[in-house]
C-alpha cells in the first residue's frame, strides 16, 4: 500500500465593501499562471484561523480576522502525490487597503501580483478555489448560510 502525504491548509477570501476580493497571482512562465485567495499549509502547533491570518499577511500584506469557515477543498496529486485539505475562511473588511507582495516568502512562492478583483474581473483567468467563479457570489449575498464542500480536485501543480 502506497504512503500518501497529507497536508492541512487554510486560506482566506477577503472581501472589500464593494464585493471585490483580494487575490494573489502565482506565475511560473511556461508552467502556470493563476490567481488564488491567500492561503497555505499550517505550521506545527498553528490552528486554522492563525494560519489563515498569517497567510493573508505574508501573501498580500493584509491584517485580517477570519470570520467564518465557508468551504472545504480537497486536492490530490501533483508531483508528490499529496492529499491536501484546505479550509477556506471569509473576512469582510470595511475598506480595501493596498495589497503588498513584498514579504520575503512571496518570491519563493512565485507570487508576482496582488489585486482587489470583482467577479467580472475573474473572466478569462484561472482562479482558485474554483468556487470563486460561481457559487461564492451567491453565498456571499446570502451571508454564507452553509458550509460548501468542494469536489476533490486533481492538482496540476504544487
Amino acid at each position: 500500500m502506497a504512503v500518501i502525504a497529507h497536508r492541512i491548509a487554510a486560506g482566506i477570501i477577503v472581501v472589500a465593501p464593494d464585493d471585490r476580493i483580494a487575490l494573489v497571482r502565482h506565475r511560473k512562465p511556461g508552467v502556470y499562471d493563476f490567481w488564488v485567495a491567500p492561503g497555505g499549509g499550517i505550521h506545527p502547533g498553528e490552528d486554522l484561523r492563525e494560519a489563515a491570518r498569517r497567510e493573508a499577511f505574508e501573501e498580500a500584506g493584509l491584517v485580517v480576522e477570519p470570520q467564518k469557515l465557508i468551504a472545504i477543498e480537497q486536492r490530490v496529486g501533483g508531483i508528490s502525490g499529496t492529499h491536501q485539505v484546505k479550509h477556506w475562511f471569509v473576512s469582510q473588511l470595511s475598506s480595501a487597503p493596498p495589497l503588498r507582495v513584498d514579504h520575503p516568502l512571496v518570491t519563493a512562492e512565485l507570487i508576482i501580483d496582488a489585486r482587489w478583483l470583482s467577479r467580472s474581473d475573474l473572466a478569462g483567468k484561472t482562479v482558485y478555489p474554483p468556487l470563486l467563479l460561481d457559487v461564492f457570489w451567491d453565498e456571499l449575498a446570502a451571508g454564507f448560510p452553509s458550509l460548501t464542500i468542494l469536489p476533490v480536485r486533481t492538482m496540476e501543480v504544487e
